[in-house]
């Protein structure tokens, strides 16, 4: 920087951002938010000096700040469950950042691949035991967790999962469909118990099971999709569609949509079935310009439910 650069607020303004740069440099912990805030500051600085010398590299410096800026931001934005909508807005999503959206994308993973039986129903109701119990192998129900499902026979599942061997319960399945909160029913899924080395299939801490619980709780229990009266197939993917999205709901890692094998391997529905979901998630306000094109779903979420997404990397 030449010593005599005019205006001198400028010079000022150069010489004290070097000086926050190579202090940010040794923070032992990035704050990605101020580091966005200095290169906007860098590339307006540096778009006005360029202003003042006529230099081409100069803007050229100002435009990758800027870039550096947008970027710093995002990421900031990701990390704290917070993605743009508009002009000025932010989600503030229920899980907040990178590591618990993977986490509920590990848990539906893993049911996808142990659900004892056959059917949406029964993936549904396993998705929401597994959460409950995920870390100990061990949980509480009451009536209304199972209620509250949409399940066409109730107590029929309960007890073709408990004869499965995958889920235990100290009562009948109407015991737990009658229990009550100040007396909940303990439930055991064996394969969810640690091993010996204290290892079970999950790998996050006791504070975000109940965290990853109420998300999923949310998804399912969606006051639109209760209303249209949705069934168990049509909840399930509305959990897919959640953790397959942009930061700013387009389908897929980078808006291409989502496969339709894999979605209607998740829902426990035939090819010809899943139009029909989509139809319903559409109506029910929980997706826009959707489309079944080339082997794969399209669209978005709509807004009123991006707090629920968990964004791929």
């Amino acid at each position: 920087m030449p010593h005599d650069l005019h205006p001198i607020a400028l010079r000022d303004e150069l010489i004290e951002l070097g000086n926050l740069f190579r202090a940010y440099q040794e923070r032992p912990e990035p704050d990605l938010e101020q580091l966005a805030e200095l290169h906007s500051r860098k590339a307006k600085a540096f778009r006005t000096w360029a202003e003042v010398t006529g230099e081409t590299e100069l803007r050229l410096d100002a435009d990758r700040a800027e870039q550096a800026a947008a970027a710093a931001l995002l990421q900031h934005q990701q990390r704290t469950g917070q993605s743009p909508v508009g002009e000025g807005e932010v989600t503030n999503r229920l899980l907040p950042g990178l590591t618990q959206w993977e986490h509920a994308r590990t848990v539906l993973a893993h049911v996808a691949e142990h659900t004892p039986l056959p059917g949406p129903e029964a993936r549904l109701m396993a998705v929401m035991l597994t959460l409950r119990s995920a870390l100990t192998g061990t949980g509480n129900l009451v009536g209304q967790d199972v209620r509250g499902l949409p399940l066409t026979e109730p107590e029929e599942l309960i007890g073709r999962l408990v004869d499965s061997g995958w889920l235990s319960i100290p009562g009948t399945a109407d015991d737990l469909l009658e229990s009550r909160p100040e007396s909940p029913t303990p439930i055991t899924i064996p394969s969810l118990m640690p091993d010996e080395d204290g290892q079970g299939p999950f790998d996050f801490g006791r504070k975000t099971r109940p965290k990853l619980s109420g998300w999923a709780q949310r998804v399912v229990g969606d006051k639109k999709l209760r209303k249209k009266k949705t069934g168990a197939a049509t909840r399930l993917l509305a959990l897919a569609l959640a953790v397959r999205t942009t930061t700013d709901g387009r389908l897929g890692a980078e808006g291409e949509g989502v496969d339709l094998a894999v979605l209607t391997s998740w829902c426990s529905v035939e090819p010809e079935e899943l139009e029909p979901l989509v139809e319903q998630l559409t109506v029910a306000d929980w997706l826009e310009e959707a489309a079944v094109t080339d082997g794969r779903l399209t669209g978005r979420l709509a807004e009123r439910v991006l707090q629920v997404s968990c964004p791929l990397p």
